[in-house]
């Protein structure tokens, strides 16, 4: 090492993307550095000190840097893939997981048709956008690389329609989702007085700028057209601000991984199943118990199932799986087990499946620290690992998707 107490030397990207310089007792993680740089300390933080390495490239978005959403858009794509690819594998090492992680499957930049955001009223006006890197301040964005272009096109009238229902002071969560004939808006935390509300002048905005909808903490106060997904080739209408699978490719894949692991299951459990991203294309040849928390998202998944014809029964329940998991009594019967929870996982529902005798578990997750002490627990129970798939849903992020399916041993 040729490092100083300003002069850093870049070894190794970690799990946030940032720079590794030091060993395992004296590292400095620095945003933006890449293996094989030099970096030095400054007044105002660091700066590259040298050469670029040859895995630079320029970032797609004016807003890299400041904004706290992508981490990686200084990455070649090989880096990238390979650093990507490793957060999961590194995961399951650290969780004493064997398996053996797949290639990465990767979507284009301008595929994410879900964003959340955050808006509040300033002096200068309605700012929209994402928290800066490493603060609470909110950064006002012209634009997200990541992003359906029809969403990015929308974002002035979507200030527009903020100023007509922020409050005075404070920041209010905003929606804004890609449908199959345009979008649809809700903001959540606002406290205005809906009946003030001019509806048709904002009825008006929403029509220039291709929003379907607008809603006020789940109520819908305009509707121009019905919001309608296509989700496995079957007809959804979500509930404001439902949560989905951030790209549809990302989705399609995941489903196609879901149902091949399936197979000839002939009865399926879809453990914290939402909208029914997993249940719905399953039930075309299982019979499908859909379990989530969110009332609003098992009502929009038990609507699409009654007016899709060739599906077999899909039997849905409101249930708070992370207080209540499934038991290994109710698990009995059962010839294959979905489950996709949130980032912090599902410890206590693996632990219930580990006891369970269900030959098939395929698990999905955005977060492959929980994924990993989640799999841990399916393996100590009997389960074998035999695949890993991961998919690259949030571009640029330091968050994965993955697709694992097990299997318990057949008994001879």
């Amino acid at each position: 090492m040729t490092e100083s107490a300003n002069h850093f030397d870049i070894i190794a990207l970690g799990a946030q993307g940032d720079g590794i310089a030091g060993d395992q007792d004296t590292r400095t993680f620095i945003f933006g550095a890449l293996p094989g740089e030099r970096w030095t300390r400054t007044d105002d933080g660091f700066a590259l000190d040298g050469p670029p390495s040859v895995d630079r490239r320029q970032p797609i978005c004016r807003h890299f840097g400041a904004c706290g959403g992508c981490v990686a858009q200084h990455m070649g794509d090989d880096l990238y893939r390979n650093w990507k690819r490793d957060c999961l594998v590194e995961a399951f090492r650290l969780a004493g997981v064997d398996a053996e992680i797949g290639p990465l499957i990767t979507v284009a930049a301008g595929s994410r048709r879900r964003l959340v955001l955050t808006a509040m009223r300033l002096p200068s006006g309605v700012a929209l956008g994402f928290h800066r890197r490493g603060s609470d301040r909110l950064l006002d964005i012209a634009e997200c690389a990541i992003a359906d272009p029809m969403m990015v096109r929308a974002l002035p009238g979507v200030r527009l329609l903020a100023s007509r229902v922020l409050p005075r002071s404070g920041a209010v969560r905003v929606s804004l989702t890609r449908a199959e004939h345009g979008l649809d808006l809700a903001f959540d935390g606002v406290k205005a007085n809906i009946g003030a509300i001019d509806r048709g002048a904002m009825a008006q905005l929403a029509g220039e700028h291709r929003i379907l909808r607008v809603s006020l903490d789940g109520e819908p106060i305009i509707n121009c057209r019905r919001v309608v997904l296509r989700i496995g080739g079957i007809t959804l209408e979500p509930a404001p601000a439902a949560f989905l699978q951030a790209v549809p490719e990302a989705e399609a894949a995941m489903i196609a991984l879901v149902s091949a692991a399936a197979g000839k299951a002939k009865r399926v459990a879809d453990l914290f199943c939402g909208v029914g991203t997993f249940a719905l294309p399953l039930a075309r040849k299982a019979r499908v118990l859909a379990i989530d928390s969110d009332a609003a998202a098992v009502a929009s998944l038990d609507a699409a199932a009654r007016n899709t014809q060739g599906l077999k029964p899909i039997e849905t329940r409101v249930r708070d799986l992370m207080r209540e998991p499934l038991s290994r009594k109710e698990l009995e019967g059962f010839d294959a087990v979905v489950f996709d929870p949130p980032r912090a996982g599902a410890l206590a529902q693996a632990e219930a499946i580990a006891k369970s005798q269900v030959s098939t578990v395929i698990a999905a997750s955005c977060n492959p620290t929980t994924m990993a002490r989640d799999l841990a627990m399916l393996v100590n129970g009997g389960y074998e690992v035999e695949e890993v798939t991961p998919i690259d849903q949030f571009l640029y992020s330091n968050h994965l998707e993955a697709v694992a399916v097990l299997r318990r041993p057949r008994r001879r």
